[in-house]
């Protein structure tokens, strides 16, 4: 599997997104989000939704987040803020800051739009963007996917065996004791 490096830029890459009506930023906060989503369903794009920590980026995450493009026209991630991945993962996380997180995820080609939530769950960023699609990683079940009510399908990907975020942190800490 070979993943080609990518130029960091601040502008969106969607071609088929129209640049004089939805600003060429990759990061928001949950009013310019609101904007954003408006002005989209406007122009008859469809929306696509994932979220997660990310706090240290895989090929996993990689993968994950080039199909979930693939099912709309404009992907939105929604990243859990620090103190959200405190509260979800513990006082040891994350390993990478927020603005860290942000930065990586602009850079990606895949990701139109990065929206920070300090939430524990993603619910009322999505029921504010109201993308059309939803898509989460296959260590999810549907029934268990919040937002569902909210959207007009729910996808979940595969899971990508051998990457994970806590296997590598395992990994590097069992390197340590070498």
């Amino acid at each position: 599997m070979e993943f080609a490096a990518q130029s960091v830029s601040c502008q969106t890459t969607e071609k088929n997104v129209d640049s004089r009506k939805v600003p060429k930023t990759k990061s928001a906060n949950f009013t310019q989000a609101e904007e954003i989503c408006k002005k989209l369903k406007e122009m008859g794009k469809k929306i696509v939704f994932t979220n997660g920590c990310f706090d240290i980026l895989h090929a996993g995450h990689v993968k994950l987040l080039a199909k979930a493009k693939g099912f709309g026209d404009y992907l939105i991630v929604g990243l859990n803020s620090d103190e959200s991945v405190k509260r979800l993962k513990g006082n040891d996380r994350p390993i990478n800051d927020q603005e860290s997180r942000i930065k990586l995820l602009e850079a990606m080609e895949a990701v139109d739009l990065v929206v920070l939530f300090d939430q524990d769950t993603p619910e009322e960023l999505i029921k504010l963007t109201g993308p059309d699609v939803l898509v989460k990683g296959g260590d999810y079940r549907k029934e268990d996917v919040v937002g569902t009510g909210f959207v007009k399908s729910v996808i979940i990907v595969p899971h990508e065996k051998g990457f994970s975020t806590t296997g590598i942190i395992n990994k590097i800490g069992c390197d340590e004791d070498k």
